[in-house]
């Protein structure tokens, strides 16, 4: 136990699979999950958004493989991504074979939807040829017919009976290296059915709110579904999905991921709403230091508040931290301990070059620890 009980995480215990060179499960990090929206045959498309996928942090990526053209084009994405690809297959088994020999990770598909035991079989066979896992992946929207005929409509019994469905077809032909989705647009359903999921199944579990909405809606109800079972201890990888470009999914996965302490990646930034006490606009310097420091992916924290209520209290907590003063002069603290003033004018370039300044300090001592000896630290 650590010496802040309230916390702490236990962990549900997994089986561990590789995604390519990424494992998923067991004791291996949380992992964060995307998904172009390219026309995958479009490979040049589909790699320029993988690349911005992988700048924001991505350690997997999913592609839409619906036809000959897109796995024909996969050879060359899965060439240039640098994190492992899942191909996305849907009732077409032939394309799950063509994903497979072109190199994917992975191959999203539900064996139950591809036809007879002949063609799961010849998928579970091209997967273990080519080192393939696989990710079932359940959806309330799209249940199987006896199933809805069943239970009346989409339900956690439902979608938990669909994947070990699914399961035992895999398990059937030998096939363990497998991960589970039960996903539902209703948070009460999804949170509910990988509750039940848990506890039927040691497998790795894919976590998600499907068809969550927009930027702003779509991130309030995955933080509430996803974040709810990652503090249950549920979960091994997860893909925030939006209807926004795939790089802001990777963004808000990783704050989920931040803001319950299982994985830290780049500027944590703590802030005030800002009132009438502020020393300088604090929406407004947030906004731009979020912006500017997106590509520090050293683990940090920054406080950033308008002035000396809260302020040196929350900067005695962070590695850097700023707090607004009188007549535009503001109270910079280094690791705790006020340090120096700044003025409104230098104030976010100076903080920037502080962080970028400091992220190198870290990532020195890091390299000098792993130097030292064989136990180095984690970045994340």
């Amino acid at each position: 136990m650590s010496v802040r009980p309230w916390r702490d995480i236990a962990r549900r215990p997994s089986r561990q699979i590789m995604v390519g060179n990424v494992a998923v499960g067991g004791d291996a990090p949380v992992t964060v999950q995307t998904m172009t929206n390219t026309i995958t045959a479009d490979a040049k498309a589909t790699i320029d958004q993988i690349r911005r996928c992988e700048e924001a942090g991505a350690d997997i990526i999913r592609v839409s493989c619906p036809d000959e053209a897109s796995t024909a084009a996969l050879k060359q994405i899965v060439r240039a991504a640098r994190v492992p690809i899942v191909a996305d297959i849907h009732f077409h088994y032939k394309r799950a074979l063509e994903a497979a020999d072109a190199g994917a990770a992975c191959l999203r598909i539900n064996p139950g939807n591809i036809g007879s035991d002949d063609r799961v079989r010849e998928v579970v066979n091209a997967a273990k040829a080519n080192g393939c896992a696989i990710r079932i992946g359940v959806n309330a929207g799209s249940l199987e017919r006896d199933l809805l005929e069943k239970y009346g409509e989409p339900c956690p019994e439902a979608l938990v009976e669909s994947a070990l469905d699914h399961i035992r077809l895999l398990e059937d032909h030998d096939f363990r290296e497998y991960k589970v989705a039960v996903k539902a647009s209703d948070v009460f359903l999804a949170v509910a059915a990988y509750q039940q999921l848990a506890e039927a199944v040691d497998c790795p579990l894919h976590l998600g709110i499907t068809e969550a909405g927009g930027l702003r809606g779509g991130t309030v109800k995955s933080a509430i579904g996803i974040g709810s079972l990652l503090w249950f201890g549920i979960g091994d990888t997860i893909r925030v999905s939006l209807s926004a470009e795939p790089e802001e999914e990777v963004r808000v996965g990783f704050e989920i991921l931040k803001g319950l302490g299982i994985r830290n990646r780049g500027v944590r930034v703590v802030s005030c709403p800002s009132c009438a006490r502020q020393g300088f606009d604090v929406i407004r310097t947030v906004q731009t230091l979020e912006e500017r420091l997106q590509h520090i992916r050293t683990p940090m924290s920054l406080s950033v508040l308008g002035c000396v209520v809260n302020g040196p209290g929350e900067a005695r907590e962070t590695d850097i931290g700023i707090t607004g003063g009188g007549n535009g002069k503001h109270m910079v603290f280094l690791s705790g301990v006020t340090d120096h003033h700044v003025r409104d004018e230098d104030m976010v370039e100076h903080i920037v070059r502080l962080v970028e300044a400091k992220a190198a300090e870290i990532e020195a001592d890091r390299a000098a620890a792993e130097a030292a000896g064989p136990i180095g630290v984690a970045a994340e």
